[in-house]
């Protein structure tokens, strides 16, 4: 078969990439039109072949009998590519797969690309490439340039990249921000002016880098990565805040200088400056506890991402990433799927003029969710007019100090429904009493939506005991861990009471069952998360009366086993229910929606099952995003036809 030039190169990626996505494996490559940067050709039937940029020789990238592509050497192409038309290094100075000598020897591997300086002789920056399912080599990247003598060294999967930078012969004690263009030297790229517009894109993944931040330095810097990372986090918010509002030049600080001592002052400012502007989550005396060249070289990598107007679902994996375990599994709390939540709110369709609450808020993403159903349904799809929204009508109240940061993080960058965000025991008002002025604050606003019980008298025990609340929607996940043996908590509850004497013990989220149902108002509908022997076992016969004589059961949509792994294996069912008006009785008989999931959109192992076309390939939404392969959509739609036909009231 004589030579055919290929005109759709994407149709070839698509196949080399089938397993690793080729939208998000080609991740670093978006400004790039494929079929002017590769040369690709089907020498052979089912054989393509690309052409080296810098020799023109070709090689084999895909046998389509074997089905066996190099997606790797598509990378290297596209990032000799980049280099050359880019960053404006001729292609004289560049040498592809050249071979690293260690002393005497010379190295059986090669170096990918090598760079040098215009001398065309001295090693400058080394190039390392993998294929988009590869996290490793960066021991082996600096390998090579401890024996070059070069630089910068540059590793780069497709879908993310690490910059390493020595000044030889030093130890890799600092990265970049970017690459230097050709015209750039080094301390040209540290001293350059960086405005909001140069961090347009928000695909950056931002667990991986606090990977790859983890593996630079943060693992062995003897420090709390969690509480180190979440400071930095709130400089960015801050710096990103200030750039958009009150920079007219849009300058950003937040990033990497050449002393390392100024990029920790300018740093730390931001933090003290957040701390000032968004009081609560952190002591005022705190500072970031990072050593100026740590923090140089995490800075470095954070500065990559933009935070406001990012996918939260980003966001929200990377501190998931983060949380300590002491934080999430030992305490019964876990990361609700973004597409369990996105179920939840669909069913319950809050109105704009609605109350919303999470008792057991986590991350905050149900009361995300909830926020965004708002923007995109009654808003207009505005955010300012989200934000006011949030202010007024989202509230989260959580016990765990880790997890309550995060809620209010990812607040600030949703939308600012961190006003009526919490750190306070659901389970035990009294523990909100106090003179702290974050308790003071915390009462007054939760005193504005105490139910009014019709006398004077229950109205001031209301007051101190804040146990009767008037929230419209509630939606949670509430931690399943552990028993409640406090008798002061125990007194507090129906469930603490067996036959008039206290019980010596109950579990959690029981006592959270009867909470919830106190918090909303009459009228007011629910979804929560429970174990699903809560709604099976026979020992649980009294919770399911308790539950009957107190609101209409909507709807029960068991989840599937795979739902919250790697975490657990628990089987959970998600219920929702509609409490009961004031003088509104239980009827004898009513149906209930019930449905089982088949499709978790999660494998044996926790990880992420996606779709895939007919031809293989992944699935994308309008936002470009890969679509998991899930039923709770489907489940959803039934339920709104099934409540259109009952007529209930909120849909």
């Amino acid at each position: 078969m004589p030579t055919k030039k290929v005109n759709k190169v994407k149709e070839v990626l698509d196949k080399i990439f089938r397993d690793t996505d080729a939208a998000y494996g080609l991740k670093e490559f978006e400004n790039i039109n494929f079929d002017d940067a590769l040369d690709i050709t089907e020498e052979e039937k089912g054989k393509f072949y690309i052409k080296d940029i810098k020799s023109g020789n070709l090689r084999v990238v895909f046998d389509e009998e074997k089905q066996k592509g190099r997606p790797e050497e598509i990378i290297r192409q596209l990032w000799v590519y980049k280099l050359n038309k880019q960053y404006q290094y001729p292609l004289d100075r560049l040498d592809i797969e050249k071979s690293i000598h260690f002393g005497r020897e010379i190295h059986a591997k090669a170096a990918d690309i090598i760079i040098y300086k215009k001398d065309k002789i001295t090693p400058y920056i080394i190039v390392e490439v993998k294929s988009p399912t590869e996290k490793k080599g960066i021991d082996q990247l600096k390998s090579y340039l401890s024996a070059e003598g070069a630089e910068i060294g540059f590793w780069s999967n497709g879908k993310n990249h690490i910059i390493l930078y020595r000044p030889y012969p030093k130890e890799f004690d600092d990265t970049l921000p970017d690459l230097p263009m050709a015209s750039q030297t080094i301390d040209d790229l540290l001293e350059a002016k960086k405005t909001l517009l140069d961090y347009t894109t928000t695909k950056a993944d931002l667990k991986q880098i606090v990977e790859s931040m983890e593996e630079l330095v943060l693992a062995n810097a003897g420090i709390d990565v969690f509480v180190e990372v979440f400071k930095l986090i709130y400089a960015k918010l801050y710096d990103e805040n200030e750039a958009r509002i009150n920079r007219s030049d849009q300058e950003i600080y937040f990033r990497k200088y050449k002393d390392p001592a100024k990029t920790y002052a300018v740093i730390n400012d931001l933090f003290k400056n957040a701390m000032k502007k968004w009081p609560g989550t952190f002591y005022e005396q705190e500072n970031i506890n990072l050593s100026p060249e740590h923090l140089s070289i995490v800075v470095g990598e954070l500065e990559k991402a933009r935070l406001f107007g990012s996918d939260l679902s980003i966001i929200d994996e990377a501190f998931e990433h983060l949380i300590p375990e002491v934080a999430k599994g030992k305490k019964g709390q876990y990361f609700t799927p973004r597409h369990v939540i996105a179920m939840a709110v669909k069913m319950l369709n809050p109105q704009k003029n609605e109350n919303v609450i999470d008792p057991a808020a986590g991350s905050g993403g149900f009361l995300i969710s909830a926020m965004y159903w708002i923007r995109d349904k009654y808003l207009n799809g505005k955010n300012e007019a989200m934000q006011e929204y949030a202010k007024e009508h989202v509230w989260g109240l959580d016990f765990a100090e880790e997890i309550s940061k995060v809620s209010r993080a990812l607040m600030l960058i949703a939308g600012d429904g961190r006003s009526h965000m919490f750190k306070l025991n659901t389970l035990d008002p009294r523990e909100w009493q106090g003179e702290d002025s974050l308790l003071l604050d915390a009462r007054a606003k939760l005193k504005t939506k105490l139910l009014d019980l019709g006398n004077s008298a229950d109205n001031a025990d209301n007051q101190k005991t804040f146990h009767y609340f008037n929230f419209d929607v509630l939606l949670t996940n509430p931690p399943f861990a552990g028993e409640i043996k406090d008798s002061g908590i125990l007194r507090q509850y129906f469930f603490g009471k067996k036959k008039g004497k206290l019980v010596n013990n109950i579990e959690r989220h029981i006592l959270f069952i009867e909470r919830t149902l106190d918090m909303l108002r009459p009228g007011g509908r629910m979804a929560i998360v429970l174990p699903q022997g809560v709604l099976n076992n026979t020992n649980m016969e009294y919770v399911r009366q308790y539950l009957f004589d107190k609101a209409r059961i909507l709807a029960v949509v068991g989840l599937h086993g795979n739902t919250f792994k790697p975490h657990t294996g628990t089987k959970t069912s998600v219920l929702f229910l509609q409490k009961f008006d004031k003088d509104e009785k239980s009827p004898k008989d009513y149906p209930i929606f019930m449905a089982v999931s088949k499709k978790a959109g999660k494998d044996n192992s926790g990880d992420y099952i996606y779709k895939k076309d007919a031809a293989g390939g992944f699935v994308h939404d309008a936002k470009g995003r890969k679509v998991l392969d899930h039923d709770l959509d489907e489940i959803a739609e039934a339920f709104i036809k099934f409540a259109k036909e009952q007529k209930f009231k909120f849909t």
